[in-house]
């Protein structure tokens, strides 16, 4: 098989971010609606959807740009070798995009505002926690299937790690820096107050470190 250009590779992550986003987004409005305002509902309406789309979208972009659709992942997958450096600052910048894009893809499937604000609070130490600990789970899942060789696992693993990232954390589990910031832009059940979202970022980065220090530790001995 032939190996995707970097071109070819943004095209697919930006890609991806998108129709994740359109996703997350989306779903959360058509689960508000249909549910009556019954928030328990709502959520699992959003969780099985981003789940479902999330293993669709890494069997597709996968094998083009990796399917990160997260600069956590970017940057975990950078400082542990297996994604050139390089390569960074453009897979950042399509995330972004494609994350914005995908909110005002959602907005325009529901008729709604193009452009808006979230008023939706999400702070406080156990949000920020919240935030710390889902991206370790789902960083060292990754990173530990990368050691072990079992990536096999990963567009199952993943989704299934987000999905139960919506339940048991306080803050949804976002996860993500390109999503936190595109959530602001949508005051829908899936978004967040643009102030709340350093907080969420410095906690996603957190984890983030918590999850190379681990990656350390628990890697073999002599290895690189």
């Amino acid at each position: 098989m032939t190996r995707p250009s970097l071109s070819q590779a943004l095209i697919a992550e930006g890609l991806g971010t998108a129709l994740l986003l359109a996703v997350i987004v989306g779903s959360g409005i058509m689960g508000w609606q249909l549910a009556g305002g019954n928030g328990a509902i709502a959520l699992l309406a959003n969780a099985v959807a981003t789940g479902g789309a999330l293993v669709a979208l890494i069997h597709t972009f996968g094998p083009l740009s990796g399917a990160h659709f997260n600069p956590a992942v970017t940057l975990a997958l950078a400082a542990t070798r297996h994604f050139p450096w390089s390569r960074v600052p453009a897979y950042l910048v399509v995330q972004g995009v494609g994350a914005v894009l995908g909110v005002l893809l959602a907005h325009a499937m529901f008729d709604l505002s193009l452009w808006q604000m979230s008023a939706t609070v999400r702070t406080g130490a156990g949000q920020w926690l919240s935030e710390a600990l889902a991206t370790l789970v789902l960083l060292t899942i990754i990173l530990r299937a990368l050691r072990s060789g079992t990536t096999g696992i990963l567009p199952y693993a993943v989704p299934l790690a987000v999905m139960a990232g919506y339940w048991y954390t306080a803050s949804t589990g976002f996860t993500n820096p390109a999503v936190t910031i595109a959530r602001s832009l949508t005051d829908s059940f899936a978004g967040i107050r643009p102030l709340d979202v350093p907080g969420f970022i410095l906690a996603q980065l957190a984890g983030l470190l918590a999850a190379l220090i681990l990656d350390r530790a628990l890697r073999p001995t002599g290895s690189d």
